[in-house]
């Protein structure tokens, strides 16, 4: 019974809402019907236009040709030839304007063909008077004919232009209509809304006397709640549990229905391409490249995944952030398309920053994408640079913000902007603001775990219908800045191996060793094989030559660093590449790559790997990473 009543109070509010819904609908369906009569109108404004622009085009050219017959000068000749050149254009415009309008057309066909008899006419006269036949010439004119084309000409204009003065007037008065019923229908929408208020007042009045019951029945349950602290403390402590374990549910659905989406395209394009392989090579091939493409991005997930939780390892280092947004210009123009502007205020006597060269550029490249994106019918995209200083009550106010001189690196855009419930959710892991398929949710949480894990800062400036400005603050280097070198150039052929080069390639894992192996030899390199420090020391011990120690890092016994440290008594000229997939590790300490490594992240592809080995083997490997 309790409930029956309860659902009858509610029932005034359903329907107020259900006419508030009708009401607004209806609203809407009028401003459409009024933006088509202004449409409309804009439309006959438009005729009258082009057939105004015809008749003015005609003038000038009868201007032009009398002042040529009267006094023979070929400067009369340029009204009268640009007056003629653009009235093919006005009768295009024109018939495009009326294509709705049968009866206009009909008009305008007559209108095209008076005007061409006149062209004739004015045409004929200037010819004549160029062969020497000034009276000819004249007598043409004296004749008339080209008077009454011009007044057939403006009989026919003045006829479509009452046509569209009649349509004009008929559209503005539905317009009116159409506005005075979009005013009835604001009136009644704000008539509904007043009702609404009144029944959620008096809703609210009857919920408060129930609120006022409960809270009464609530002291007595309270009283009887006191006995039962303990249990209470324990059941707050597994809504904590529950808390985390939400949070790492969220982080790890979403990691799962990525990578799950990512395998399904490795295995179907894996397995079709098994099938395909005998009968269809170029389908399987096909499959094969759409597998190679689904492992790439689940490589990209697990690195923004290790950006997110500051792990992934770094290479800082003195940089010139003004040449890095310069060297990025013509990338960014390509990415972001020609529909939105790209301006760069780059500050003079700009400070090094110390930061990762590459991970900045990725940085720059996901906020200026997620710039594009918030601006899908164009707009500005400004890179500014510049010097600051974060005091100590900035610091306070910030978490891991530690208080110094940085180097800024903002990026603004006109497009639609955040609200606030969307900036505070912004650096979330798999949260996204974009449709379904058009982001992965992993964007601005990578770029904000590679800022903070450089010791920098991130801060979003953000109000809807405004646009928006992030702004990297990086720790500045005292000292000079080094030279960058164009990642993107790269090199059109893959380098390969010179003078039986050799490799011994040191990894526990046996399939992922047979890979390597395979994939230095088919660069040309000669290549010895252990599968473990001890094996490979043996090795050593035997091989007369080796040129580079390949080597996993994470191993069973000796690890790759203790390995290449050993080897290296030995050996003292060998060169060394490490690889990984695990990020904390011998040479990676607090994220950042220990001096003179060189280094190469699992996993890779086939060209990444010879670059690095050919930059190692050259001597141009340490301290560098792909």
């Amino acid at each position: 019974m309790h409930m029956s009543l309860r659902y009858r109070s509610l029932l005034p509010l359903i329907i107020g809402f259900a006419l508030l819904a009708l009401t607004g609908l209806g609203s809407l369906w009028l401003a459409d019907r009024q933006e088509r009569s202004f449409e409309a109108v804009r439309h006959t404004l438009e005729v009258q236009k082009r057939l105004g622009m015809i008749l003015s085009r005609f003038q000038d050219a009868e201007t032009g040709q009398r002042g040529y017959l009267l006094t023979g000068q070929i400067a009369y000749l340029e009204p009268y030839e640009a007056a003629l050149a653009g009235l093919g254009k006005e009768f295009i415009a024109l018939d495009a304007a009326i294509a709705d309008n049968p009866e206009q057309l009909a008009r305008a066909k007559t209108l095209n063909a008076v005007s061409n008899q006149r062209q004739d006419i004015l045409r004929a006269t200037i010819e004549r008077y160029r062969l020497g036949d000034a009276r000819g010439a004249i007598a043409i004119v004296r004749e008339g004919s080209g008077k009454r084309m011009m007044d057939r000409l403006r009989s026919v204009v003045a006829a479509m232009d009452r046509k569209e003065q009649r349509l004009l007037a008929a559209r503005g008065a539905a317009a009116d209509r159409q506005a005075r019923l979009v005013k009835l229908a604001l009136l009644a929408s704000g008539i509904a809304i007043v009702l609404l208020a009144l029944l959620a007042i008096r809703d609210a009045r009857k919920r408060l006397h129930e609120a006022i019951v409960a809270r009464d029945e609530l002291g007595i349950a309270n009283e009887r709640l006191k006995s039962e602290v303990a249990e209470r403390t324990s059941a707050e402590g597994q809504v904590r549990q529950m808390q985390k374990m939400e949070s790492i549910g969220q982080l790890t659905g979403g990691i799962a229905h990525d990578f799950n989406n990512m395998l399904a395209i490795v295995i179907g394009s894996l397995d079709m391409a098994q099938r395909r392989f005998d009968e269809a090579p170029a389908k399987a091939k096909a499959y094969i490249d759409n597998a190679i493409d689904g492992a790439r991005r689940a490589a990209q997930l697990t690195a923004r995944l290790l950006a997110f939780s500051r792990q992934q390892p770094l290479e800082p280092r003195a940089i010139d952030t003004n040449k890095l947004v310069g060297g990025m210009s013509e990338l960014l123009r390509r990415t972001i398309g020609e529909h939105i502007a790209i301006e760069t205020v780059l500050a003079g006597g700009l400070w090094p920053a110390f930061i990762d060269a590459g991970q900045l550029e990725n940085a720059v490249l996901n906020l200026c994408v997620n710039a594009r994106d918030a601006m899908p019918d164009g707009g500005k995209l400004t890179l500014e640079t510049n010097n600051t200083h974060l005091d100590e009550r900035y610091a306070a106010e910030h978490d891991e913000v530690t208080a110094g001189q940085y180097v800024v690196l903002c990026i603004t855009d006109t497009g639609t902007g955040m609200p606030p419930h969307v900036i505070e959710r912004a650096f979330d892991p798999f949260y996204t603001t974009k449709g379904v398929g058009k982001g992965t949710g992993l964007g601005l949480s990578q770029v904000f775990g590679f800022v903070k894990q450089s010791g920098g800062h991130i801060k979003i400036y953000s109000e809807p219908d405004q646009g928006t400005t992030v702004k990297l603050y990086m720790p500045r280097h005292f000292g000079a800045a080094s030279t960058l070198s164009d990642a993107r150039a790269g090199t059109v052929e893959i380098p390969r191996a010179r003078d039986g080069e050799i490799v011994l390639v040191v990894e526990d894992e046996e399939r992922v060793r047979h890979m390597s192996v395979d994939a230095l030899r088919s660069l040309g390199y000669t290549v010895v094989q252990a599968s473990d420090g001890m094996q490979a020391l043996a090795v050593l011990a035997i091989q007369p030559r080796v040129d580079l120690l390949f080597s996993d890092i994470v191993m069973p016994g000796m690890n790759g660093r203790e390995l290449a440290d050993t080897a290296r008594e030995q050996r003292s000229t060998l060169k060394v590449l490490f690889t990984t997939g695990y990020t904390r590790n011998a040479v990676v300490h607090n994220g950042v790559l220990d001096p003179g490594v060189a280094f190469i992240s699992k996993p890779f592809g086939i060209d990444q790997l010879a670059v690095k080995v050919r930059q190692v083997l050259d001597g141009e490997g340490d301290n560098r990473r792909d």
